[in-house]
Parts: C-alpha cells; structure tokens; sequence
C-alpha cells in the first residue's frame, strides 16, 4: 500500500484497518493525505476481479472507481474510497428513484463491454453465456448429485429428482435465448444497492458500480435477476409485477430499445432471468 501510494504521490497519514475480512477477500483501509484509500486483496475464487478492472478502467472508466494501483499477480487493488453506497445514502421510494437512474446507467456499461466478451472469458471471467447453460446445468446437478449421495435426506433426494427432470427445458431456454436480441456482455452477478456509488457530489447521472468479484459473461438481462430481485424482496416487498418494478425494468431496457421492440425485450428479459435462476446459476 505505501509503495503504491508514493508512486502516485500520497502519503499514509494514520494506520491500517481491516474491516472487511471474508472466505473471499479482505479489505484494508487507511487515511491518506488524499484521503481514504482500500486496498482489497481477493482470494482465489475472486482474482479475476484484478485483471477485470483494469479493463473496466479502459473501457467504461467513468463508470467504476479510478484504481490507484493494480496488481494482477496477487489480485490486490489500490482503490479511493467511494463515500456512501446508495443503500446506505437512501432507502424506500427515495431509493427506487435512484436506481431509476443508475440501472440504464448500468445497462449502457454492458452494451460498451459487449464488443470485449473474447477478452473477458480470456482473463478468466466465468462463462455463463446461453450456448453454456445446459453444460452449466449438468455440472451444478453433479456437484449436488453428490452432495444427496453423501448426506441427503428424502427431501433433498426429492429435490434433486425435480431439478433433474428440467434439463431439456433448460436447454430449450437456452436456446431461445442466444436467438434473442442482446449480444453477451459482463453481468456483474450480485447487482444492488450496497454495490452501487453515486458520482462525484453524489451524481446519481455518474453513479458508478464496484464489487465485480462475482462477474460472469452472459445475456446481459440475467442482471436484473438481482438488480431487480433485490429491490422487489428486500427493498419494497412487493409482487414482480408491481408498478415500480416494471418502471425499474423499463428504465433498464431503454438502453437497448434499438435492438426490439419493447414487449420482445421484455420477454428476453424475463427468459434472461428464469435461464439465470436456473441450476446452472
């Protein structure tokens, strides 16, 4: 962290804190005389994180934090602090009304790294594209297949038999799915509020997105799996067919209303989602 700071002309001015420690990363942070840095270092399962921003750095720079320093061999990054997230900043309606704005936001974010999917899957970002899915879906059923082996009670071995008998309507939303409008791009996999920061002055117009631990390569609409889920469940309580959550929805699509007509991207969108919830997500 000193070594870094220097390179950029900053000083530490007080001492290190660690308040983030998780079985993925931990975060470390420190006053400066520019003021507070975070140094996050990603555990195996999140190192594509590193490599990630510097690309997103290239490409959408306004859009994400301005790291510091990045280090790609040990997966740590050097980054100013982002004040207040939006969950923090603001809550209920008041909330909705800034993912208003921050959702197209997002979506214009997807549609400028679409053109760089090769180089996300190169770096090692997971691929989740439809083509992928039934492979996807076929892998988690192992991995729980084993599990139901091992210590499964009848429940689980119920459940288990269920999820297996959806495998060739996975496959069939799949491949509806890769004819739908919507090139594959970066779905940042756990899109809320607490992952979301205001621009400058806290700009919602400049809101910009952190945390891209848990990206994936995919149809760009499986976002809102989460994006919208998130407010429907724990923001507004409310039905996915709620007012507000279709205005969510629509402010989102807006970015990619010359691809369809509206009522088809709303369809992609909830194909996106259903694929997305799947199995193999």
């Amino acid at each position: 962290m000193d070594e870094r700071l220097a390179a950029a002309g900053m000083t530490r001015t007080g001492a290190v804190t660690q308040p983030h420690l998780r079985p993925w990363a931990t975060a470390l942070k420190a006053p400066t005389c520019g003021g507070t840095v975070w140094l996050k270092a990603a555990g195996p399962g999140t190192a594509v994180e590193a490599p990630l921003y510097r690309l997103l750095q290239q490409v959408v720079p306004d859009h994400v934090l301005e790291p510091i320093a990045v280090d790609v061999a040990r997966g740590w990054m050097l980054l100013p602090d982002g004040g207040p997230t939006l969950g923090e900043r603001v809550a209920g309606r008041e909330l909705v009304e800034a993912l208003t704005t921050a959702l197209p936001r997002y979506g214009q974010l997807q549609r400028d790294l679409a053109p760089h999917t090769d180089r996300l899957l190169s770096m090692g970002v997971e691929d989740m594209r439809p083509a992928v899915m039934p492979a996807r879906f076929d892998e988690a059923l192992a991995i729980v297949r084993g599990y139901v082996q091992r210590r499964g009670n009848a429940k689980d071995r119920g459940t288990y038999e269920r999820a297996a008998t959806m495998r060739a309507t996975v496959a069939g939303w799949a491949d509806r799915l890769a004819g739908a409008p919507g090139a594959p791009s970066l779905d940042h996999n756990d899109l809320h509020p607490w992952n979301m920061l205001a621009g400058p002055g806290g700009d919602l117009a400049l809101t910009r997105f952190y945390d891209w631990g848990d990206s994936v390569v995919a149809h760009p609409f499986a976002s809102m799996l989460g994006g919208l889920g998130f407010v429907r469940s724990h923001v507004l309580e409310a039905a996915a067919d709620a007012p507000e959550i279709h205005r969510l929805r629509d402010a989102y699509l807006e970015v990619f209303d010359d691809l369809a007509p509206r009522a088809e991207l709303v369809e992609t969108l909830e194909l996106a989602c259903r694929l997305a919830r799947s199995p193999g997500r």
